[in-house]
């Protein structure tokens, strides 16, 4: 019997669970139809000498927007996402403050119909709406419950064991957590040298990251309660997390894999400058071997855009933070093009990871079923990732000028084109993303 599908994505290496594979891919009403598959389509692409690959989720980006939108808004940072290849963004809770079931409601209302992609976001944890927290994670559209250790945030600060282990107590969601401690941030302060961005780690040391994640693993262990370690910048982190799987997972970002103190601040400064911060060639080296180890679970951008005017401020009055989420694909199949990460381990990352790690429904794989959540790389192309590429309203990227081999060419949203050879397709149409243990109910579905 003959199947009729919307699109037809033909000839092209499939990545699959199985591995990947010459095939194509059927897809009807939003969802993957078939596999290796005949039939009449409406449209068909060939994507002869093209990989495709489970939709990228990005679970960790600022999107600045209500009150920030000079640096970034919804529809600015998620159509950055599609262009580079991501199809699924977590937006996270601080500047602006995203804490109570209307800061949330507002921010769908401002997503619906200007997203380019699938998106939820993080409410952050305060001391005022921790009672309130068990159903606030279970919110349509709520990624979960993002839990703040050190000046990075403003408002969502929270720095007394007593108020963390009150969070870890309500809900059942991991807790996302960015790991630094503040009283060792306290009484190091005097470390920063005036216009000097490269005394940024030397401030924000090594033992200030190991102490909170030390810190927060011990209070989830007493709560029973999972949590999901954000940016981990130190080899020595990674070791103590490997012995904590039961109750912790972690991500780690493409600035810490390609970024190193030595070269980065002289080169480009305060555009190196980043909570938890750039660090050695040593630690570059050392997370890459946990990577090939297996246990950083996730992938995410950080990216935390501010304008260039906003950069150029003396240390340490400038801001910390560097946009991303457009970048993070390539830069990254640059380190599959070098041998230093393999497709798979890739995948794993930025797909099945997130599906595993926040219990993200119908994303993650392709499989019939699964919504058609897809990017699609041209893993050969050889390019300069110039500034005139970026869509983000910061206007630059700390990977300016980088000769780079691999480009995502296009981007798969629910089986509808939202980028395809590197222009945008159709209009936006991201909607909120679903998952386990959440109430799936949405206006916005």
């Amino acid at each position: 019997m003959t199947q009729n599908f919307d699109l037809m994505m033909a000839n092209a290496t499939v990545w699959t669970p199985s591995g990947p594979l010459d095939t194509s891919i059927g897809i009807r009403d939003g969802k993957i139809a078939g596999l290796g598959v005949d039939g009449d389509a409406q449209e068909t692409i060939d994507c002869v000498g093209l990989h495709i690959l489970p939709g990228i989720i990005d679970s960790h980006v600022y999107f600045r927007e209500p009150g920030l939108e000079h640096k970034e808004d919804i529809e600015s940072g998620s159509r950055a996402a599609v262009l580079g290849g991501v199809t699924t963004v977590f937006e996270m809770p601080n500047k602006p403050t995203t804490d109570s079931a209307d800061a949330l409601a507002q921010k769908l209302h401002l997503a619906h119909g200007r997203a380019w992609c699938d998106h939820a976001f993080y409410i952050g944890a305060t001391t005022r709406n921790i009672e309130d927290l068990a159903e606030l994670e279970r919110l349509p559209g709520a990624a979960g419950v993002k839990l703040f250790m050190g000046t990075s945030t403003g408002d969502l600060l929270d720095a007394d064991d007593r108020e963390f282990t009150r969070v870890l107590a309500h809900g059942s969601r991991p807790v996302a957590v960015h790991a630094e401690d503040e009283t060792r941030l306290q009484q190091r302060a005097g470390l920063r040298v005036e216009n000097d961005p490269s005394s940024h780690p030397i401030w924000r040391d090594d033992e200030c990251a190991m102490l909170a994640t030390r810190r927060i693993v011990r209070l989830a262990r007493e709560a029973g309660r999972r949590i999901h370690i954000t940016h981990v910048t130190t080899p020595a982190e990674m070791a103590f997390l490997s012995a904590h799987r039961d109750i912790a997972t972690c991500e780690v970002n493409p600035q810490h894999l390609t970024l190193a103190a030595e070269d980065a601040y002289p080169r480009i400064g305060t555009h190196a400058q980043m909570n938890p911060p750039i660090r050695s060639s040593a630690h570059r080296d050392g997370l890459w071997h946990w990577v090939r180890q297996g246990v950083p679970d996730v992938l995410g951008s950080d990216h935390a855009p501010h304008t260039l005017e906003e950069k150029a401020q003396a240390y340490p009055a400038s801001p910390s933070g560097m946009p991303g989420v457009q970048t993070m694909v390539p830069v990254m199949l640059d380190h599959i093009a070098h041998g230093r990460l393999t497709m798979e381990r890739f995948i794993d990352l930025t797909s099945s990871g997130p599906e595993r790690v926040f219990g993200l429904l119908n994303k993650g794989r392709i499989a019939v079923g699964y919504d058609a959540d897809l990017t699609i790389v041209d893993l050969k192309l050889r390019w300069t990732l110039t500034r005139d590429w970026l869509a983000s309203r910061a206007g630059w990227s700390p990977f300016e000028d980088m000769q780079l081999t691999g480009k995502p060419v296009g981007t798969i949203v629910r089986g509808e084109r939202a980028m395809w050879d590197g222009e945008l397709v159709n209009r936006p149409r991201g909607r909120p993303a679903s998952f386990a243990s959440a109430d799936l109910r949405s206006r916005y579905a």
